[in-house]
């Protein structure tokens, strides 16, 4: 991976958060994920397949998905499967965007959404995994990029 692709990830979540909400997200300096994993509260997982392999993730708190749910959705008691989705929605989003980018070869497949601070959230090795922190209005969340 190489600081290109990394902007396609930024400028993908940056465009989303601006074109739903109105407001600008603000993306913090990628670096190396350690080995420990990067979770929140919910996390939206998208596998990545094709020419390029790994996966792609986003991981935030409840509270940002609240705020989300009730401008998006105009839901002010959100439920738990409403946040569920929404982080899917979000992970998907983020990722067809990008994949929009790289063409037909990049697929993307169908959301998974992990709830809590799963640890279990595993990724290879090998591959080197970039985390861009996100702040949008006083939340933050990270975006976990691990791509061949």
């Amino acid at each position: 991976m190489n600081e290109t692709d990394l902007h396609f990830f930024i400028d993908s979540t940056v465009n989303y958060f601006e074109e739903v909400t109105g407001e600008q997200a603000i993306t913090g300096i990628p670096y190396l994920k350690g080995k420990e994993p990067v979770v929140l509260d919910y996390s939206g997982i998208i596998g990545i397949s094709g020419k390029r392999k790994g996966c792609v993730y986003i991981t935030t708190t409840s509270e940002m998905l609240k705020s989300l749910a009730n401008i998006i959705l105009n839901d002010h008691q959100a439920t738990i499967e409403t946040v569920k989705d929404l982080t899917g929605e979000i992970a998907n989003t983020i990722s067809g965007n990008v994949r929009e980018a790289y063409g037909s070869s990049f697929m993307i497949s169908v959301p998974v959404v992990v709830e809590g601070r799963a640890k279990d959230i595993r990724l290879p090795e090998h591959v080197q995994t970039f985390v861009i922190p996100i702040t949008w209005k006083e939340y933050k969340s990270f975006l976990v990029v691990c791509l061949e």
